[in-house]
C-alpha cells in the first residue's frame, strides 16, 4: 500500500502543474474521472522540414534580388554619371548660346524700337512734305493761271506749209470777224503754235495771248454764241483756210496741264453720269447736274472718282 501511494504522488503533482484550472475544477467535482495513466506523455509539435526549406529559398531569392537590383542601380548611376560628364560641356555651350541669343534679341529689340521711332518720324515728315507739296502745287497752279488769264487756245487748226506768226495772226483776225467780236493786230500780244509731242501731228493747238482778260472773255462768249446760233459751227474755213476747210475748230481758254486733265475727266463724268453742263472759266473746271442743281468746282481727280461712285 505504501508503494502505491509513492507512485501516484508524482503523477498528481504533474497533473497539478500542467492541467488548466477548468480541468482541475472538473476533477474536483467529478470524482468519477480517473487520473491519467502513469505512462501518459505530452507530445511537442515540430515545424515541418519542407517549410524551413521554402523559407530558406525565399530568403535567398530576396537577397539575390536585392544584390541584383543594387548592382543594376549602381550600373545605371555610373552610366548616368558618364552621360552627364559628356552632356555637361554641351549644356554649357547651349547656355552660352542662349545667353548670346538673349543678348542679340535685346540688341535687335532696341534696334527695332529705334527703327520704329525713325519710321514714325519719317511718316510724320512725309505727311508734312505732302502737305507742303500740295501747297506748292496750288501756288504754281495759281501762277500759271495768272499767266494764262488772257490766253486763248484754238484747237484742231490744220497746219499750213511754211506757216509764220503773220499767218497765225491773220487766222485769228479772220475768226474774230466771223464771230462778230472783231480784233486788230494790236490786241494780240503774242501768238504761236504748240509743238506736239506726237510725230507727224498736223493740227496742234494755237495759243493767242490777248492784251486783256476782258477781250479774251468776249471772244469766248462770241464763239459760244456763234456755235449756238449756227448749225454750221466754227470750222477751218472761218479762219481763212482753203485747205481742210471743213475741219471743226474749237476755241477755249488756255488751261494748265492739271486743268486740262481735270477738264478731260469732268467731261467723261458728265457723259457717264448724265451731268447737263461741264465748262471752264478763268482756268477752273465746273460741272452741273441740271438747271436747279448746285455748281460743283472740280479740284482733284479723287473728287471726280468720288462723284462717279456716288452718282
Amino acid at each position: 500500500m505504501e508503494l502505491n501511494t509513492i507512485a501516484t504522488a508524482p503523477t498528481s503533482s504533474v497533473l497539478n502543474r500542467s492541467a488548466s484550472d477548468t480541468t482541475l475544477n472538473a476533477a474536483e467535482t467529478n470524482t468519477s474521472i480517473s487520473p491519467p495513466s502513469p505512462s501518459f506523455v505530452f507530445q511537442r509539435f515540430k515545424r515541418r522540414r519542407d517549410d524551413d526549406q521554402h523559407e530558406f529559398v525565399l530568403s535567398t531569392f530576396k537577397e539575390d534580388m536585392i544584390k541584383s537590383m543594387t548592382t543594376m542601380v549602381k550600373s545605371l548611376l555610373t552610366e548616368q554619371e558618364k552621360e552627364l560628364k559628356k552632356i555637361s560641356p554641351a549644356l554649357l555651350e547651349i547656355k552660352q548660346t542662349n545667353a548670346n541669343i538673349e543678348s542679340s534679341i535685346t540688341f535687335l529689340t532696341e534696334q527695332n524700337r529705334e527703327l520704329k521711332n525713325t519710321i514714325e518720324s519719317l511718316k510724320s515728315q512725309a505727311k508734312k512734305d505732302r502737305e507742303y507739296i500740295v501747297l506748292l502745287e496750288e501756288k504754281i497752279e495759281d501762277l500759271q493761271l495768272s499767266n494764262r488769264k488772257t490766253n486763248l487756245e484754238i484747237k484742231n487748226v490744220p497746219n499750213q506749209e511754211k506757216e509764220t506768226k503773220e499767218d497765225l495772226i491773220n487766222m485769228t483776225l479772220s475768226l474774230s470777224k466771223t464771230i462778230g467780236c472783231e480784233m486788230n493786230k494790236k490786241d494780240i500780244s503774242d501768238i504761236y503754235r504748240i509743238k506736239s509731242k506726237k510725230i507727224n501731228q498736223t493740227n496742234s493747238p494755237i495759243i493767242v495771248e490777248t492784251c486783256s482778260s476782258l477781250l479774251k472773255t468776249s471772244v469766248l462768249k462770241a464763239c459760244k454764241t456763234y456755235n449756238i446760233r449756227h448749225r454750221d459751227k466754227l470750222r477751218a474755213k472761218h479762219l481763212g483756210l482753203l485747205k481742210n476747210e471743213e475741219a471743226p475748230v474749237f476755241v477755249s481758254e488756255q488751261l494748265t496741264a492739271r486743268g486740262s486733265r481735270l477738264y478731260f475727266l469732268a467731261r467723261d463724268l458728265a457723259k457717264s453720269s448724265n451731268y447737263k453742263y461741264c465748262w471752264t472759266a478763268y482756268g477752273k473746271v465746273y460741272i452741273r447736274k441740271d438747271d436747279v442743281s448746285p455748281i460743283i468746282t472740280i479740284k482733284s481727280e479723287l473728287q471726280v472718282q468720288s462723284l462717279i461712285q456716288t452718282s
